[in-house]
């Protein structure tokens, strides 16, 4: 059967029009920063926290800035809002997050990763927000592939417990081990898993921070070690302290990760510590290279 001049325009029409309706899946890499901030909040190209914005990070890599000094229930919007932006619809995300970035990363999920969301455009706005995606529609939560962690302060740290941090700052309060462990239950995540990096170059502090540390958190923090308080956990060349276990295993003397969290990186040579130094540095090192081998 011939198809008519007018007929097979028609037909070229629809699908042309129905290639155009398809809506294409991208990537990103959202970075979420911890106490201090350093980056213009709802601007998700200032890496100012990080180091140079120059330097590979992940597919398609944007920071989300807060200002690392307020509770983080004051400030978990920004990171909602960076999420609905980026990981709604067919898009999805990988997070990486750093020191206290991780408890706001573990609250926003806890609390918020079941809620119904808009589906976004992924064009913020001067402000971080984005308007709803032309096609609508909601969805529960949010399109995340996994979350690593740098230096994890979601099991606090016992600076804030000793005021050796500005005890002023609200943050501060919320990084109290007791409170910080409080904040949410650790162990729902979505099903998403956290691959904790803990360092150990640990030097400064190293009298106030049980076990081993990288000068701000202990292992119990950054290794996602379940618990209502901090306890000593260290790497099996120290014979007086029980082991911090890579993976999901039980620690040496019995205690346990939250779930969905896993040590991926324990620092046996105490060679990272803390500190991005504006610079991509300590343990954001190691994570920032696990975001661009694996992060695509």
């Amino acid at each position: 059967m011939r198809l008519s001049k007018g007929s097979l325009l028609a037909a070229v029409a629809v699908v042309c029009g129905g290639m155009a309706a398809v809506s294409y899946a991208t990537n990103y890499s959202l970075w979420v920063n911890g106490r201090t901030g350093g980056g213009t909040e709802g601007n998700y190209a200032d890496f100012t926290y990080w180091g140079p914005s120059t330097t590979s990070a992940g597919v398609n890599k944007k920071s989300v800035n807060w200002d690392g000094y307020s509770h983080i229930a004051d400030k978990n919007y920004l990171v909602r809002n960076a999420l609905d932006c980026y990981c709604t619809g067919s898009n999805w995300c990988y997070i990486a997050a750093h020191s206290a970035g991780d408890l706001m990363v573990g609250y926003t999920l806890a609390l918020y990763g079941g809620t119904t969301r808009s589906i976004k455009n992924a064009a913020p706005a001067s402000d971080g927000t984005c308007g709803n995606a032309s096609t609508g529609g909601t969805q529960t939560g949010w399109n995340i592939k996994f979350v690593d962690i740098a230096a994890g302060a979601g099991g606090g740290s016992e600076l804030s417990d000793w005021g050796s941090w500005a005890v002023s700052e609200p943050l501060v309060q919320d990084l109290k081990t007791t409170t910080a462990r409080a904040l949410y239950n650790h162990n729902t995540t979505r099903s998403l898993w956290f691959y904790m990096y803990a360092g150990a170059k640990g030097t400064l502090y190293s009298g106030i921070l049980p076990g081993q540390d990288d000068e701000a958190v202990a292992y119990h923090s950054s290794g996602g070690v379940s618990g209502s308080s901090g306890q000593s956990l260290c790497n099996p060349s120290d014979w007086f302290c029980n082991d911090l276990t890579l993976g999901t295993a039980a620690n040496e003397g019995g205690s346990t990760k939250w779930s969905y969290h896993s040590v991926a990186f324990r620092d046996d040579n105490e060679a990272y510590n803390h500190y991005t130094n504006s610079n991509w540095q300590g343990v954001v090192s190691l994570v920032r290279t696990h975001m661009v081998n694996n992060a695509k």
